[in-house]
């Protein structure tokens, strides 16, 4: 709550002139039905028609007051609710990009969009109501129910006695109410994940002929929420009836005894207008009230949940660990002892490795599916921490480096080629804010897009749809691959980044990264891969095996001596002979 309560402090202005503008409508408002009381009594019983006049102009002034206070109140109210939203969900937002993977894990993707989007709306909302109302309403109650005192003390005991059972209705129905919106907020973040991940995966649930399973889970997830919604809905429902039906009551008893006083000579007629006007108002104020309750109360519990991801303190942290550089210092990236798992009490997905890559060198990393391949690539970008030994860069600890400093090093392809709305240009600046339409053409040829790029009607500025999805999954891999290569990174990391290419152009693109490195001596390229052909002329190759470091050296080292590094080249027919053969 603390990272939200610092907010209001940038909107004290908003926060004392909002609520003091409504205050000052209120106080008007409270002051319309003794004028009309002073009209009823004075004006029309005398027949004095100047004074009904200036009264009744009285009142006209009275309105336009009140109407520029509630505009002004709203202006500020809006003012500070809008601007109070929008540094939240930026805070947010900027903050879920310092976590790591393991701890917006313990959200989720659809959790964390609910929050960024529902909460915070939610919370918005509760602050806009609480500058216009939340001084209003209880102002408005009280005073109606002591000015009623203070007109007629007998018929004031009616507001006494049926203001209580007001406030009982209220309690009831919110008491039952509450716990149905936080279920509801519940039932959001579900639906908010179902569709996210059906719409992130439409393809798959296509290729399957899943669509009537996800459209049933996703129509009883709906159900559910609808069925919350409208539980909470019908109890809500009573307020209305209920307080009117006390109101109403307490409105004939005014009337009732009201007129006894007045043909006794006790009270005059306009009294009792004023006082079935106070009734009104004291019910209209504390059905407000009672709408504001029940809009801090999820309000409070939509902070609770963005505090929990603002509070949550980033896994990945700077250490001020005293590593000296000593025999790493030449080195690329080295690996001392690293085991990781990504689960806690879980099977470690990495388990005792160690490897050094020295810079310059051109080095490949292969295994089966699920070896930790990407983990590596995972530690190295320090998108997780291992959680024993020590990974290096540039001789370094990577708990002793920012993370931003560290990945302004490294240029990386992830396995998942991610490209972003906007057009070709765009993405290929993510990487160099400023580069030239040069440069970006020089790294689309380098990674064997730019023939494709170049036939496109509008070049460098033809349009990148949501997730690449106008472009095929080779054309997005190498569009990435340009996009990591013109940031001209220390070291570059291919991640699986040419399994959907063929093999000439996967060749091609080797070529040329080869030529690449000739021109720059001091980058370091790290390829992950699961085809062997693809790493065979690397200087050395890592091979993994179940979260172990199985074997290290050349293409015909291991094929002569690692049998994982044998049974994976032997499945793509690769051998010793053959490799000889196309080395001659």
């Amino acid at each position: 709550m603390k990272h939200i309560l610092k907010h209001f402090k940038n909107y004290r202005k908003e926060l004392i002139l909002g609520p003091f503008f409504k205050l000052l409508e209120a106080v008007l408002e409270l002051m319309v039905p003794l004028i009309m009381a002073n009209i009823i009594n004075v004006g029309i019983r005398g027949g004095d028609h100047g004074y009904v006049l200036w009264h009744g102009l009285l009142l006209l002034l009275l309105a336009v007051l009140g109407v520029a206070a509630a505009m002004l109140c709203q202006f500020y109210a809006a003012r500070a609710a809008g601007q109070f939203g929008r540094e939240l969900r930026r805070e947010t937002y900027s903050h879920v990009f310092e976590l790591s993977g393991r701890d917006t894990a313990q959200f989720g993707a659809g959790g964390l969009i609910t929050r960024l989007t529902n909460d915070i709306g939610q919370i918005q909302t509760g602050l806009n109501m609480a500058v216009r109302l939340g001084t209003r309403a209880p102002f408005l109650a009280v005073g109606s129910i002591v000015t009623a005192l203070l007109l007629d003390t007998r018929i004031g005991l009616i507001f006494v006695v049926s203001t209580p059972l007001i406030l009982l209705v209220l309690y009831l129905v919110m008491k039952y109410t509450l716990p149905g919106y936080r279920k509801i907020q519940s039932g959001q973040d579900r639906l908010s994940r179902l569709s996210a991940e059906g719409l992130e995966g439409v393809r798959v649930i296509r290729a399957f002929s899943r669509q009537e399973q996800e459209q049933k889970e996703f129509d009883a997830a709906a159900d559910d929420l609808t069925s919350l919604t409208v539980r909470a809905g019908k109890i809500s429902a009573l307020l209305n009836p209920l307080t009117t039906l006390i109101v109403n009551i307490a409105i004939v008893f005014i009337v009732w005894m009201g007129a006894a006083f007045v043909n006794g000579g006790e009270m005059e007629a306009g009294t009792i207008v004023a006082l079935v006007s106070y009734m009104n108002q004291t019910l209209l104020a504390l059905i407000v009230a009672a709408n504001l309750i029940i809009l801090f109360t999820r309000a409070i519990a939509s902070s609770r949940r963005v505090g929990a991801v603002l509070d949550m303190q980033p896994s990945v942290t700077v250490r001020k660990v005293n590593e000296g550089k000593g025999d790493l210092s030449d080195t690329a990236v080295a690996f001392r002892n690293v085991t990781f798992a990504y689960h806690k009490n879980s099977e470690p997905t990495l388990e005792g490795i160690s490897f050094t890559i020295k810079r310059g060198r051109t080095v490949g990393l292969i295994g089966s599916t699920g070896s930790g391949k990407s983990t590596v690539v995972n530690l190295i970008m320090r998108f997780f921490d291992a959680d024993s030994g020590g990974v290096y860069v540039n001789g370094a600890n990577v708990k002793t480096l920012d993370p931003r400093t560290l990945r302004e090093k490294i240029g990386l392809v992830p396995q998942t080629a991610v490209l972003f709305s906007g057009s070709i240009r765009d993405n290929m600046r993510m990487a160099a804010q400023n580069a030239a339409d040069e440069d970006i053409l020089e790294a689309l040829q380098t990674a064997q897009a730019g023939a494709f790029v170049e036939a496109l009607p509008r070049g460098l500025d033809s349009p990148v749809e949501e997730g690449g999805k106008n472009f095929s999954g080779g054309q997005r891999q190498r569009l990435t691959i340009a996009r990591a290569l013109l940031k001209k990174p220390e070291l570059l990391i291919l991640d699986d980044s040419a399994s959907a290419l063929d093999f000439r152009t996967d060749a091609a693109l080797r070529a040329a990264l080869r030529k690449e490195m000739e021109s720059r001596p001091d980058m370091t390229v790290l390829m992950i891969t699961q085809r062997a052909g693809t790493i065979k002329s690397a200087d050395s190759i890592l091979v993994l095996d179940d979260g172990r470091l199985t074997g290290c050296g050349t293409h015909d080292e291991l094929l002569r001596e690692n049998p994982v590094y044998q049974e994976i080249c032997h499945s793509q027919g690769i051998t010793l002979v053959n490799t000889r053969e196309a080395n001659a």
